[in-house]
Order: structure tokens, then C-alpha cells, then sequence
């Protein structure tokens, strides 16, 4: 049987850098991106294409941001997607590769940020869970300093976005893979977890705060009823505009309210195999 012709739109390097400027990114800024590759059509040239859009809509002066990601290296006592026999766990935890920020691939955030990642000029952050690679002239002030220890908090690049302004670009993702409501959950009562990963001295654990996705599309759907998102069409994905700090101030306000305090903590990192929906 025949494979069918991709139903498109055609989207190229131009017709994306050209529905981004009308949707509102601006030259210049710094702008976090949240992607789905699939959602926009019919990429001539895939992930690669959508970079070079992306900054060609930035322009020089502009930093592209994405997370990349790596919560494989993680406890498999809470892999479930799929899960691994428990036999196997000591071998695992004592094999694990050591976080590089060099080498290590993203996982669960899609391939556009990997390709980001692998990008000419590229900084990535250092922590071994959910690290946040840029490119452009701001991409170090974004990344450095990523304190091990604090995964989407104080010490991340989410709150040196906040701080200078950035905003967020929902390319055909979902509010689900916002991670700037994850700063929100550092600064309200949140319980705290501990999280195991390789290191260069063995296996370790560290304490972090317990973060987690659940009811983010429901955060996501108040937060556009009653705040400004710019919203529009990139190819055939629908693209939200917003900036961070506005998304966490919302969030801020809004988890005490809703949030069930019984929720279950997430104890896996980011992006990584575990019980539930990467964050």
C-alpha cells in the first residue's frame, strides 16, 4: 500500500521566520521555546529548519532558549514508561553514564531542542536533570550558574529569564510543557523530595523540591482566560506568546488554590522515564 502525500502546509526556513514575526516574536529578545516538530506540517529541512527560523526571527541580537532535558539519568525504581525489573536496578544505578553537558542528549522535550543543543555556539546548563541550552549572544547569562541542586528554582536559568524579561513560546506544545510554572513551585509551600542520580563519585541523592506537571493545562487555560497571551498560527501549530514572569506570578496565586494538597509527589526528574507525563 502506497504511503500517503504529507497533507502539509509546506513550511520552510522563510514562511516560519515570517509567521513568527507576525505572531509577535521581536527581534532581539530573549525567548524560551516549548516545540512540537510535528505539529507545524510539513518542515522542508525538520528540526534544523525551525532553528534557523526561529533565529532568523531573533536576529543577531536575540537568544533562543530551550530545555534539553536528560531525566533518564534517574532512579529506575521509578522508571514506568516502561518499567525495568527490579534485578536490574543496582547494575543500572552503579553503570549509569555521568551527566556531560557536552554529550549527554535531551530526552521527552522533542527534537528541536536536541538539535538546538548540538547547535554552533550552544551553552548548555549544568544540572544533571533539567538543564536549558541558548544560543545567542545572552545564552551564557541564561545558563551559567545553574546550581546543581536546584532543578527549575532560584538558582536556574528559569528565574534569570524571569529576571531579564524573557518571554515564552508555545510552538505547538501544550501548557503542559511550560516549565516556567515550575518556578512557582519553589516559591510557595512544596514538599521536598529526594532524587537519586549518577555522579562522578558513585550514586548519589540529593534533596530538591517536589515538582510536577498535574493540572498545568488546567493553570494553562486560567492563565490565558485572564492574562494577555498573543496567540496565531506557525505553519499549522498554534503558537502562545506570554512572558515568563507573567507566568509565574499566575502560578504563584493559583497552586495554593487548586492544587490538591494530597497530589502526589514526583520524585523523577524532568523529562526522564518515571510514573507520570514529563513536566
Amino acid at each position: 500500500m502506497p504511503t500517503p502525500p504529507p497533507t502539509g502546509p509546506l513550511v520552510t526556513r522563510d514562511t516560519l521566520a515570517a509567521d513568527l514575526r507576525t505572531l509577535g516574536v521581536r527581534a532581539g529578545e530573549t525567548l524560551l521555546v516549548h516545540s512540537s516538530l510535528s505539529a507545524l506540517g510539513w518542515v522542508n529541512g525538520g528540526a534544523v529548519t525551525v532553528v534557523q527560523g526561529l533565529l532568523d526571527a531573533l536576529g543577531p541580537d536575540g537568544t533562543l532558549v530551550v530545555p534539553t532535558q536528560s531525566g533518564h539519568l534517574s532512579d529506575p525504581a521509578l522508571w514506568g514508561h516502561p518499567p525495568v525489573p527490579e534485578e536490574w536496578w543496582p547494575t543500572i544505578r552503579a553503570t549509569m553514564p555521568v551527566y556531560d553537558p557536552r554529550v549527554t542528549p535531551s530526552r521527552g522535550v522533542g527534537v528541536i531542542p536536541e538539535a538546538v543543543r548540538t547547535w554552533p555556539g550552544a551553552r548548555r546548563s549544568a544540572h544533571p536533570h533539567t538543564s536549558f541550552t541558548a544560543v545567542g549572544p545572552g545564552a551564557a547569562a541564561v545558563t551559567d550558574g545553574h546550581a546543581a541542586d536546584c532543578r527549575l528554582g532560584e538558582r536556574s536559568p528559569l528565574a534569570r529569564l524571569e529576571a531579564g524579561g524573557a518571554r515564552v513560546l508555545l510552538l505547538g506544545a501544550g501548557y503542559d510543557a511550560c516549565t516556567s510554572f515550575h518556578l512557582a513551585e519553589y516559591r510557595i509551600p512544596s514538599p521536598v523530595v529526594e532524587v537519586g542520580r549518577p555522579s562522578p563519585t558513585g550514586w548519589e541523592s540529593v534533596r530538591e523540591v517536589s515538582i510536577s506537571s498535574e493540572m498545568f493545562e488546567e493553570l494553562g487555560s486560567d492563565f490565558e482566560r485572564d492574562r494577555p497571551v498573543v496567540q496565531g498560527y506557525v505553519g499549522a501549530a498554534r503558537g502562545r506568546l506570554f512572558p515568563v514572569a507573567d507566568a509565574v506570578a499566575y502560578a504563584e496565586r493559583w497552586l495554593p488554590v487548586h492544587r490538591p494538597r494530597d497530589l502526589d509527589a514526583r520524585t523523577a526528574a524532568p523529562g526522564g522515564p518515571g510514573p507520570r507525563r514529563r513536566p
